[in-house]
Parts: C-alpha cells; sequence; structure tokens
C-alpha cells in the first residue's frame, strides 16, 4: 500500500515508527541536550583514577561485560533484585568478585542527574567512560556514538555463556566474538585491552600450577622465567583473590606491551596466549602487525570499540533512561 492513501494522522505515525525504530547512534547526540556530559564524566574519572590507578581498566572493562551479554544496554549495572525480576549479571562467574568502578558509574549518573536529569543513558555512560579511560592511560581516542538506551532486564546465564573464560580455545573465543558481529581483527584488537589491569589469581592458577589437572605441569606455552614469576604471584594454596599485571611491562598504561608480551609467550591468561600459540591462525599475523607498530593497534582498537558498541543497542523508545543505574525505574 503506498502513503499516499494513507489519512495525515496515520502517515505521521508511519514516519515517526520509521524514524524512532531505526534510529542511529551519533556523536553529536547530547549536544543541545546535555552538551557537557562527557567533560563531567571526564573530570570525575581523572580525580577518581589519581585514588586508584587501576580504574581506567576497571571501568573499560565495565563496557566490554556490559556490551558482550545481549548488547550495549547497561545491564551489567543492574543489582540483581527479585522485586523486579532482575537477575543480575554481576554474580556470573566471570563478573563476580573481580569486575569494579561501579562506583564511579553512580557518581557520574549522579552529577549528570543534577544538570540534565533523565537525559543520559546509563549504557551511553559507559561507552563515554571507557574512551575517557582508555584515553587518560595514553591510549587512542574516539568519536563516541551515543544515543543507547538502558535495558530493564539482566540474565546472568547469559552473562556466563556469552563473556569470554581465560580457559577459552580459540574456536570458542572466535564464536563468542562472531555472535556479536566482531571478526578475527575485532578480536585481536579488543584483546588488546589487557595491555592494563589485572586479574586475579584464581583466573591463572591451573595454567601455571596443574595445567591438565593430573600431573600439576604448567601450560607449556609459558616462557620459563615468566612461569617462576607467575608461580611465585600465584602459589599453590595462595589467595585466589590475589591480583597479577596483565601487562608485567607496563600494567597502567595503554601501549602495545601486551602484543611484544605475546611474542615472548608472556601472556597472562591462556585465552591471551591463544591468539599468538596458535600455529597457521590469522590472530598470529595480526599480533605481530600490532606488536610492531603501536599507532596501526591504536586505529584498529578505536574502530573496534566503535564497532562493539553498536552491539544490539536500544534507541529511540525502547528501554528506558534510568535515574539509578544499579535500578530499572
Amino acid at each position: 500500500m503506498g502513503l499516499c492513501n494513507t489519512t495525515p494522522l496515520l502517515l505521521l505515525a508511519i514516519l515517526m515508527f520509521r524514524v524512532l525504530g531505526n534510529a542511529q547512534l551519533t556523536s553529536d547526540f547530547y549536544s543541545t541536550t546535555c552538551p557537557n556530559a562527557t567533560v563531567i564524566a571526564r573530570g570525575l574519572i581523572e580525580q577518581a583514577s589519581r585514588s586508584d590507578v587501576r580504574l581506567p581498566a576497571k571501568v573499560m572493562r565495565l563496557h566490554f561485560h556490559d556490551c558482550f551479554v545481549n548488547g550495549c544496554d547497561g545491564s551489567v549495572l543492574l543489582d540483581a533484585s527479585l522485586a523486579d525480576g532482575v537477575e543480575g549479571e554481576k554474580e556470573a562467574f566471570q563478573n563476580a568478585g573481580s569486575l569494579g568502578g561501579f562506583e564511579i558509574i553512580d557518581e557520574i549518573k549522579t552529577a549528570l542527574e543534577n544538570v540534565c536529569p533523565g537525559i543520559v543513558s546509563c549504557a551511553d555512560i559507559l561507552a563515554i567512560t571507557a574512551e575517557i579511560s582508555v584515553s587518560l592511560a595514553g591510549g587512542p581516542s574516539w568519536d563516541v556514538l551515543l544515543g543507547r538506551r538502558d535495558g530493564r532486564t539482566a540474565n546472568r546465564d547469559d552473562a556466563v555463556a556469552a563473556l569470554p573464560l581465560g580457559p577459552d580455545s580459540l574456536d570458542i573465543l572466535t564464536t563468542k566474538f562472531s555472535e556479536h558481529n566482531l571478526d578475527t581483527t575485532d578480536l585481536v584488537a579488543l584483546s588488546g585491552a589487557h595491555t592494563f589491569g589485572r586479574v586475579q589469581c584464581a583466573a591463572i592458577t591451573n595454567r601455571v600450577n596443574n595445567f591438565d589437572g593430573i600431573t600439576g605441569q604448567s601450560d607449556p606455552s609459558v616462557e620459563p622465567a615468566f612461569l617462576q614469576t607467575l608461580r611465585r604471584q600465584c602459589p599453590r594454596g595462595g589467595s585466589p583473590t590475589a591480583l597479577v599485571n596483565l601487562d608485567p611491562t607496563s600494567p597502567d598504561s595503554f601501549d602495545n606491551d601486551y602484543f611484544k608480551n605475546l611474542q615472548n609467550n608472556r601472556g597472562v591468561l591462556e585465552s591471551d596466549q591463544i591468539l599468538f600459540s596458535s600455529r597457521g591462525s590469522p590472530t598470529v599475523s595480526l599480533v605481530n602487525r600490532f606488536a610492531e607498530n603501536q599507532s596501526e593497534f591504536f586505529r584498529i582498537f578505536a574502530r573496534s570499540m566503535i564497532k562493539m558498541g553498536n552491539v544490539k543497542t536500544l534507541t529511540g523508545t525502547e528501554g528506558e533512561i534510568r535515574r539509578d543505574c544499579r535500578r530499572v525505574n
């Protein structure tokens, strides 16, 4: 049926539906409704980072763990609530006790609600603060696309299934990324975010102390001297929550040392080292490419972050703008 045969009101409804239903993220989404959103977020991140050097990596990880579970909808921030029917993703195996940075997101949300209430979504705050955190640590900047709305649900089982794990094989990692339309280049580039931050010993204890679960041998892909360092940091019977630098060379800087570490068999997580140790895989040439050219890594990383930030976004009239990032309205 052609539009010429519809009534004016019906025509307006159809046009509105098309606009809202196909809303696109834009870098200037808040230019008139909350023009200082990024400036406010940056100021608070800078201030908080002075007392917690790990904060940028924590915030970056929040955005990743949000987008990988049913899209970039702020669901990772929701507290579990029987009353609201929310099963918190925070309790998923990959998040429980290790995911941090929630407090600074709360602070930013409160500050934005004070100046432009009901405007900036929690999902967009995660996207904004991820870019800020990477750039503050010496990494690239990019134009963050905005306009996401917040979801009203969270699913722990979906988080367990979707989020990468340290022992994941390359095939599993590739599948988990491809389910979000992220290819092998995105996998390697985004894994480069492990150039800053820490990991708990629980994630690597088996790798360095009992790789096959029987003989007590270590993962043979670990460089011997580095293996002894990891064993000292995460000894048998030691604290599972003790922290190890993901990049022992420059743990708090965003650079390409992560890829150089992989070339030297000094990747902390099995899922990191496997990118270089898998002979014949296209990931090997990508690791070499990024290790040799930091600017190229930065360029591709920024592109992959924008791509990841578009995963299953809610826009237009979908979802909501939460007043409190930890609970639905």
